[in-house]
C-alpha cells in the first residue's frame, strides 16, 4: 500500500554554530514594489561539519538513513516507520517503509553523483520541491554536508504558511529548523560524542 506523504521537515533562517556543527544560512523575505508585494522565496540552506571522510559520510547518509533520520516528526508514518530507503541511482526512489509494509514516497533522485552530491524531488510539501545534498571534503576526516531545499516559488502564500513536521511551515522558518535537527542527527551518528538536537 502506498500513501501520500504528509508535509516534511521544516527550515528557513539563521547562522548557528554548535561545536563542530555549522548551520548555514537561509532566509525568507518580502520584496514590495509599489502597491503590490511579491514574495521572495529563496532556498533553505543548512550545513554541518562532521568528523568523517567524505566517502564514509555519504555512505552513512544514504545506506543507514533509516537508523539515524528522526522519523518522528520528519516522516509521514512517524513511529510506524521501520526503514527509509534511497535507491542509489538516478531515477531511484526515496521512500519510507512502515512496520506493516506500507511505503510512502518521498521523491525521486534527479542526480546521483557519489560521494559528492545527490538531488531529489521532495514530495513532502504541498507541491513538490527539490532537495540537494552535497558532501565536500575539507580534510582527510572532515566533511561539510550541505542541504539546499528549493522550489518554493511553486507554492502559494497559504501553502508556505502550512504546518509541516514543525509548526509554521516555510514562512515561519520551520523548514530551516527541521534541516538543522536532521543534520544534527547525522552528525551525532558520525560522531557519537556529539548530541543531536531533537524537537
Amino acid at each position: 500500500m502506498t500513501q501520500t506523504p504528509e508535509p516534511g521537515p521544516g527550515h528557513t533562517s539563521g547562522l548557528a554554530t554548535t561545536g563542530l556543527a555549522t548551520t548555514g544560512l537561509a532566509t525568507t523575505g518580502l520584496a514590495t514594489t509599489g502597491a503590490a508585494s511579491t514574495a521572495r522565496r529563496p532556498p533553505v540552506r543548512q550545513s554541518t561539519l562532521v568528523r568523517s571522510d567524505v566517502r564514509h559520510t555519504f555512505e552513512v547518509f544514504v545506506r543507514t538513513i533509516g537508523t539515524w533520520w528522526p522519523a518522528n516528526p520528519f516522516s509521514a508514518g512517524k513511529d510506524r516507520v521501520r526503514d527509509i530507503i534511497i535507491e542509489p541511482h538516478a531515477g531511484g526512489r526515496v521512500y519510507e517503509v512502515w512496520a506493516d509494509g506500507t511505503t510512502v514516497g518521498w521523491g525521486e533522485l534527479l542526480a546521483w553523483e557519489p560521494p559528492a552530491r545527490f538531488v531529489m524531488t521532495w514530495n513532502n510539501t504541498p507541491v513538490p520541491t527539490e532537495v540537494e545534498l552535497s558532501f565536500a571534503a575539507l580534510g582527510p576526516a572532515l566533511t561539510r554536508v550541505t542541504v539546499e531545499h528549493r522550489g518554493w516559488e511553486a507554492l502559494t502564500d497559504e501553502q508556505l504558511a502550512e504546518d509541516c513536521a514543525l509548526p509554521g511551515g516555510y514562512s515561519a522558518g520551520s523548514y530551516s529548523a527541521g534541516w538543522i535537527q536532521i543534520l544534527g542527527c547525522l552528525a551525532a551518528t558520525l560522531d557519537p560524542t556529539r548530541k543531536a538536537r531533537r524537537p
